[in-house]
């Protein structure tokens, strides 16, 4: 296999790779974009089939081209993102090379060296934009073997009729955990578990308010002024209208948390238990950022430490995508534009291209 040598690296093609490729392209840097998955849309091909979005697609786009609105739904579903990933990937003829898995990156004298299952790319810098869709978090709570029925994360679930008449329990108490609860609460038996009382945000507030939020919260911090709280402080779970119709119906009745599971369900600190046939862990994600292990650059809870998007121990690294903590809101479509603009500013301030 050849090795090609270019200005930016980009590893990964949904909404963050898309974001700063868009912008490397305006600042005319050469660069190559790396993608395992087969087709464009990133995580949004794989989401369960009654996923929606928190905003209206007005606000729910990236840099330069604003997501048309879907017919008949306010809130747009999932395959609705996916065609218009696929729009902007082609409108602005992205060269996004897939399916090409990265395997590592390298130091390698002035370069940072891109092994893949596709070949070898030597880049002044890189951006890994890989996200946390793909390395799934569940909680090792004790009995989680010996339970004998269905055990699913979030990224396996696809629809209630999968799991039609069968008891049913849902663990987590983010959006995930209420949108799937709501999605089995009609045919399933249903019981709901989270770690404190479901915190709904109120029904008017959208993810135009998160994002608001979280970058008062982050300008807030960069000038040392005191925490506002962020997205956090406004509450757990935004109230989509299927979320809202089953809580207001009575169908969305939270148990805390169990203490560990059994052969046959669950049990509960004070000896209670539930039966199951199926358990569905909506229990949130780790960045999936294994290909930058030889770097040496891993810090609490997996976290590369960074300035911005910029590793700090390694500023030919940009992050992106993977929470607040590589830009405000970076890991939604509307917030993820202003975290990839500066990244490929600093990138061209870094090879003398501006």
């Amino acid at each position: 296999m050849t090795t090609q040598v270019v200005d930016v690296v980009v590893i990964g093609g949904g909404q963050a790779g898309l974001a700063a490729e868009y912008h490397l392209r305006r600042l005319g840097l050469d660069f190559a974009i790396l993608d395992a998955q087969a087709t464009p849309g990133g995580a949004w091909q794989h989401t369960w089939d009654s996923l929606h979005l928190f905003s209206p697609a007005a606000y729910s786009s990236l840099p330069g081209r604003l997501m048309p609105p879907q017919p008949g739904e306010t809130y747009p579903e999932a395959a609705h993102v996916v065609s218009y990933l696929t729009d902007y990937e082609q409108r602005y003829e992205l060269p996004v090379e897939r399916p090409v898995r990265v395997q590592a990156v390298h130091r390698d004298a002035e370069f940072l060296r891109v092994e893949a299952d596709a070949g070898t790319w030597r880049a002044r810098t890189v951006i890994s934009a890989t996200g946390t869709w793909w390395r799934p978090f569940v909680p090792a709570l004790p009995g989680r073997t010996e339970f004998k029925g269905t055990q699913l994360h979030t990224v396996e679930y696809r629809r209630p009729s999968d799991l039609a008449g069968q008891r049913v329990i849902v663990v987590g108490g983010g959006n995930s955990g209420a949108q799937i609860a709501a999605d089995l609460a009609y045919g399933s038996d249903l019981t709901w578990v989270t770690l404190r009382e479901p915190r709904y945000l109120a029904d008017d507030i959208d993810g135009r308010a998160l994002f608001d939020a979280a970058t008062a919260r982050r300008r807030a911090l960069d000038e040392g002024s005191t925490d506002t709280g962020g997205v956090a402080s406004l509450g757990d779970i935004v109230a989509v209208p299927p979320v809202r119709e089953a809580r207001d119906a009575g169908l969305l009745k939270a148990q805390p948390m169990f203490a560990r599971l059994t052969a046959t369900g669950v049990e509960w600190p004070d000896g209670t238990g539930a039966d199951a046939d199926a358990i569905i862990w909506c229990t949130g994600f780790r960045p999936a950022h294994a290909h930058l292990a030889p770097l040496g650059l891993r810090g609490p809870r997996g976290h590369i430490p960074t300035h911005g998007t910029q590793a700090l121990a390694e500023p030919r690294l940009h992050l992106l995508g993977y929470g607040d903590w590589t830009g405000p809101a970076s890991a939604t479509l509307i917030g993820v534009g202003r975290p990839a603009r500066e990244a490929a500013r600093r990138i061209a301030g870094l090879l003398g291209a501006v």
